[in-house]
């Protein structure tokens, strides 16, 4: 299993997760707010599972290999190797913390590339801490979410010599943005989106800080000021600085760059001010503001500031322009003679492609199904039209703000849905049609330029459906929505939009969920996990593919929800392109379930690789699958 963590970055509102800490003891003193994300670079590692111990290998920046460095998997050598300081102890403190709290054997780390500057302010300590507590999750199915990860990569981290804060395991996060708030010993994270691409440069400045120090003279401000210089210590970390991440945010959210540099700049003036007279021999920073102030640099950026515990350690620009960034970084590298690496803060990659199953024989729907493929059942709309259920779907989609539909088919089919969608009726039937009628059937060929076909070749599993489309959808998040379930919102946005919106919030792979009796629970996929928000956003840490009651009893249980109802999937998930590796992994070792190449499974996979969100779709599921369903959904549907 092949694992990245990327360094992290403060934006703007350094210190103040470790002065927000100081609430538990003044509650005077204000939250601390920080502005965070994830770099370009960071730590790559292949990891498995091992016995009894810790097999440590490493590659560092410049290329050097060391190890493999074995750890016998006991708390004692654990503790002692954590206690030295140094790369190895970090892996070895969050490993004694996984032994404390969980049942696990050791692991095979090899760290085969670094490309992370170490030691200048981008958490590189904290990637280690965080890629090692991912590993032990992922490898062991340890179920737990990112934030859970932070929390152990954070305990592994300060069992070492090192004494670092709070913010710094954000690199759990990736190249998101991040707003964290620091409230005494709560923490609580906000993931933020941006509408355009945002072009930085971050700069090695080369020179000498001494961090330690700047951390005691500043806490020394706290908890309770004695002096003008510690009152203004305490004022730029709590009010100022509230201010400054609050029009920080709202920049990243407006994809503004130029007020983003502009209050770039006015933190490191208003740091200059307040934190330099706390400690002028590391904050008076000759190295940095000569960078910050050179005149070349000025008409390629918006603004600029230090970095981390500020010092003479690292500088980060905004640039005006992907052009302005490479040009930022040839100057920095040409004139200055110091090193510079580039960050980009991307938009969410748009979810354009859905994909619609229909390759199925409809066994359970015969000898109806011999006549006409399910997916072409008529139902009747809310409009009074009678629409074959594929035509539901596809509208759904592209309501949705979906621009291309794939939809699956067996070969020997594909005529009687390419004539549906992309075929005129002939003008003697179109003429014989209600004007309503001749209007829709130019909207059928008008959805038609959106669909696209895939030949599902053999019928072996949702799974190997699915896998059918990867040439089409390519390197895409997609939608994917199941050929014989129809839906119904409950609001103004569709059950397809709700998801769309969400993915577009968080950017994780989801799947939409629904309540079900524990009495139907063996006739879906059902989920569990842990809240994230008002029981209406899961982190899902398991998929089961039609348990048995004794199963969900056991292990399917989700908090704050009535003991006999259980999520179950709802039939729209959002995916991104890595299940396609995952599903040609099943197909090539021939990895079936049941006898057939299964979706689920993939799923769970994908999970613990990747992370995956449930969302509570405030809207109905109507079936076409079996008689009796068909019959409720003619029944209903046109009601709902």
């Amino acid at each position: 299993m092949n694992i990245f963590v990327p360094g992290r970055i403060c934006l703007v509102g350094e210190h103040s997760d470790w002065a927000g800490g100081y609430r538990r003891i003044n509650a005077q003193i204000e939250k601390g707010y920080t502005l965070i994300t994830g770099t370009d670079q960071g730590i790559y590692a292949e990891v498995s599972a091992h016995p009894t111990s810790l097999v440590l290998s490493s590659v560092s920046p410049n290329g050097t290999r060391s190890g493999p460095y074995e750890i016998p998997m006991e708390s004692r050598a654990l503790l002692e190797e954590a206690q030295k300081g140094g790369f190895w102890s970090y892996i070895a403190g969050v490993a004694y913390q996984m032994l404390i709290n969980y049942h696990v054997r050791g692991l095979v780390i090899d760290n085969y590339r670094t490309d992370l500057p170490i030691k200048k302010g981008l958490s590189s300590s904290a990637a280690i801490c965080v890629l090692a507590a991912r590993a032990f999750n992922r490898v062991y199915d340890l179920k737990m979410t990112t934030r859970g990860e932070m929390e152990l990569a954070y305990q592994g981290e300060i069992t070492t010599p090192s004494r670092c804060g709070r913010m710094d395991q954000g690199c759990a996060f990736g190249n998101r943005p991040v707003l964290m708030t620091f409230d005494g010993d709560r923490l609580e994270t906000q993931e933020l989106q941006v509408n355009e691409p945002l072009y930085f440069v971050i700069v090695d400045l080369q020179a000498k800080k001494d961090t330690f120090e700047i951390l005691n003279r500043l806490n020394h401000c706290y908890p309770f000021a004695e002096n003008e210089v510690e009152k203004g210590v305490q004022k730029l970390l709590g009010p100022i600085n509230r201010h400054i991440v609050e029009r920080a945010v709202d920049a990243l959210r407006t994809s503004n760059p130029a007020q983003l540099g502009t209050i770039m700049t006015e933190a490191q003036a208003l740091f200059d001010h307040y934190a330099a007279p706390a400690c002028p021999e590391e904050l008076t920073s000759p190295v940095l503001h000569k960078v910050l102030e050179y005149e070349p640099l000025k008409p390629h950026v918006f603004g600029g500031k230090g970095v981390g515990s500020q010092g003479d350690g690292t500088a980060q620009f905004i640039c005006r322009s992907l052009d302005d960034q490479k040009r930022v970084i040839e100057i920095i590298q040409q004139e200055l003679n110091l090193q510079a690496m580039s960050m980009t803060i991307s938009p969410q990659q748009k979810v354009r492609k859905a994909v619609i199953p229909a390759a199925g024989f409809g066994t359970r729907l015969f000898p109806a199904s011999k006549a006409t493929k399910k997916e072409l059942f008529p139902v009747v709309d809310r409009d009074g039209i009678a629409k074959p259920a594929i035509l539901l779907i596809v509208e759904e989609a592209l309501e949705a703000g979906i621009e291309e539909v794939i939809i699956i088919v067996q070969e020997n089919d594909l005529p009687d849905f390419r004539s549906f969608f992309c075929e005129q009726i002939s003008i003697e039937n179109y003429n014989k049609l209600p004007r309503q009628f001749q209007d829709y059937s130019r909207r059928l060929l008008d959805i038609g330029l959106h669909i696209k076909f895939a030949i599902q070749t053999a019928q072996q599993g949702f799974g190997h459906a699915v896998y059918s489309a990867a040439e089409l959808v390519g390197n895409e998040p997609f939608l994917l929505m199941l050929g014989d379930h129809i839906y119904r919102s409950n609001n103004d946005s569709s059950c397809a939009r709700q998801l769309m919106d969400t993915y577009k919030q968080h950017g994780q792979n989801i799947v939409g969920m629904r309540l079900t009796p524990e009495s139907e629970i063996g006739n879906f996929g059902t989920l569990t996990g842990v809240w994230l928000d008002e029981e209406r956003l899961l982190s899902i840490n398991e998929f089961a593919e039609k348990p048995t009651l004794d199963y969900a009893h056991t292990n399917l249980r989700v908090p704050g929800m009535p003991a006999d109802e259980y999520l179950t999937v709802f039939g729209q998930y959002i995916l991104k392109p890595e299940i396609f590796k995952i599903l040609k992994e099943h197909i090539d070792n021939n990895v079936r379930e049941r006898g057939e190449f299964q979706l689920t499974s993939a799923l769970d996979r994908l999970r613990q690789e990747d992370g995956f969100l449930g969302l509570v779709i405030n809207g109905k599921r109507f079936d076409i699958g079996l008689p009796d369903y068909y019959l409720e959904t003619l029944q209903n549907f046109r009601k709902e």
